[in-house]
């Protein structure tokens, strides 16, 4: 398996890709129930939530539109800091809702003070936020403005994309009073794309029956009825769905905390290496991604000719995102990425930048 330092899709493990050749089964039928149910369980505990875990066939920005339409009637507030951020916001628009845009430049993080003083302006049903922005390696204080939207607004359910950081990075569903929180497969799970998981809690399930027009793919309401089912409204990703519940058992027997503590550990052996090597670090100390880490490269870099360079060493870098495409890398140390891994790249980049 060559590591590839991209934020996703990223390399999935062989037995995991095995997984999905499955025979296929009945999705009304016993065996998928077994497989659905043992799958939602092993999701509850990544998320720490007793709550549901919705299983989608859909990417992340699934969840994101399954948020809006849910959760919302008619105003929300979006915390835009990064390209995924402003996809929310464009979501919500995009769905008739009246979204009030708090944005900071790429870069930047979204404080308590600014969600504080948001909320104090005007009344919310929702606010989106995304923990980890992967386009900027930015991390957002999640449980901190989880508190202030609290004490604040305590009516305003409080929706994270954690896309790029779930299952990297220790986010804690219940404990930090998230209403919704969303990932995908293809990141930190280290999956093939096209499942997204989505925890809804108590108080947004009760948000959705008083919404109208949930739509009927993403209905909360209507996924809850099948779940306690341990079914789908639709038919589901069943071989992608083999894949979870082999690649969680595997997540699990690595021990989450052991898993955040490599993740954290690779974030800081790059951090020191960009110190070392004078390119800077583009999001601030102290918002720093554990599962992406944006460093600012040299006019002179060019990220496409090192890819070439690397892949006679079987590695892959990700250039920057959008407008930041050639003004920074975006090293994604996440998934199956060992310490190993990590510095076979960074020893390439020294080599070619030497050249």
């Amino acid at each position: 398996m060559s590591p590839m330092f991209v934020p996703g899709p990223v390399d999935v493990a062989p037995e995991v890709l095995s997984a999905q050749t499955h025979p296929m089964i009945p999705h009304r039928s016993k065996d998928f129930e077994d497989l659905y149910r043992r799958s939602d369980e092993k999701a509850r505990r990544l998320f720490y939530t007793q709550s549901r875990v919705f299983i989608l066939t859909a990417s992340g920005t699934g969840s994101q539109e399954a948020a809006i339409r849910n959760l919302v009637n008619e105003r929300v507030l979006s915390c835009v800091n990064g390209a995924f951020s402003k996809r929310w916001y464009e979501v919500a628009t995009t769905n008739g809702k009246a979204a009030d845009k708090l944005e900071v430049p790429p870069g930047g993080a979204i404080l308590p003070d600014m969600v504080a003083e948001a909320l104090k302006k005007q009344k919310y049903e929702a606010v989106t936020l995304v923990h980890n922005e992967t386009s900027t390696g930015v991390q957002n204080p999640v449980r901190e403005i989880c508190q202030v939207v609290k004490e604040i607004s305590p009516d305003t359910l409080v929706c994270v994309d954690a896309v790029s950081s779930l299952g990297g990075a220790k986010i804690e569903m219940d404990a930090w009073g998230i209403d919704l929180l969303l990932t995908s497969s293809q990141k930190c799970l280290a999956l093939p794309p096209g499942l997204s998981l989505c925890g809804v809690n108590e108080r947004a399930m009760a948000r959705a029956n008083q919404v109208e027009n949930r739509g009927w793919y993403f209905d909360f309401v209507r996924l809850e009825k099948h779940r306690q089912k341990d079914s789908t409204p639709a038919t589901p990703a069943m071989s992608l769905i083999y894949a979870l519940d082999h690649q969680l058992d595997r997540i699990f027997a690595e021990g989450l905390e052991q898993r955040f503590a490599r993740h954290t550990a690779m974030a800081w052996r790059t951090w020191e290496w960009s110190e070392k090597k004078g390119w800077p670090l583009f999001a601030p100390s102290g918002y720093r991604s554990q599962t992406v880490t944006t460093v600012v490269n040299p006019p002179e870099f060019d990220c496409s000719a090192f890819n070439k360079f690397a892949a006679g060493r079987d590695l892959r870098l990700a250039n920057g995102y959008g407008d930041l495409k050639g003004k920074m890398v975006r090293v994604a140390h996440m998934g199956e990425i060992q310490m190993q891994d990590l510095e076979n790249l960074l020893a390439a980049l020294d080599d070619y930048t030497a050249g």
